[in-house]
């Protein structure tokens, strides 16, 4: 078994985004385990409503950056987000009936961090860059020098 590992090419430049992708990551490892050497139904249970927890968190989060810099690709992207979640809503009805969706579920994660990380999200990037940088927020910065307006946006919606 081959756990993930965090990679430049997965990074779209922004410190805080790169920073929540990186729960993907984890969900797919605990996947991986999961499927290699055990069958935890209650490890599976909590890594689906962790990711769907996380999943809505995240989203509201990135819409929100990419509405306050005025992506004009907003909409569209909303509805690739929308998509994924009933797609792991999906997952966790399959999961309630039964069904073992732990590898399965484990390789669509693998698929929308190729797909939608390093091609979707990267799209907004540059747009949602120029933004902070006009609010003096570099992606360099860690969570300590953030400005009071992101932190404050981090505690709206992941608090």
């Amino acid at each position: 078994m081959a756990y993930w590992r965090w990679d430049p090419v997965y990074s779209v430049g922004i410190a805080v985004i790169d920073n929540q992708h990186k729960k993907i990551i984890e969900y797919i490892n605990e996947l991986s385990h999961i499927a290699t050497y055990e069958s935890d139904n209650q490890v599976v249970h909590d890594v689906i409503f962790k990711l769907l927890d996380y999943t809505v968190s995240h989203f509201s989060f990135e819409e929100s950056l990419m509405e306050e810099a005025k992506y004009p690709l907003l909409e569209p992207h909303k509805k690739v987000h929308e998509a994924f979640i009933e797609r792991i809503n999906f997952f966790k009805e399959r999961f309630e009936n039964g069904e073992d969706i732990s590898k399965q579920l484990m390789m669509e994660l693998q698929m929308w961090l190729i797909n939608h990380i390093q091609h979707n999200d990267t799209d907004y990037a540059q747009v949602v860059q120029q933004m902070l940088e006009k609010r003096k927020i570099t992606p360099e910065k860690d969570d300590e020098t953030k400005s009071t307006w992101l932190k404050s946006l981090v505690n709206n919606v992941f608090n």
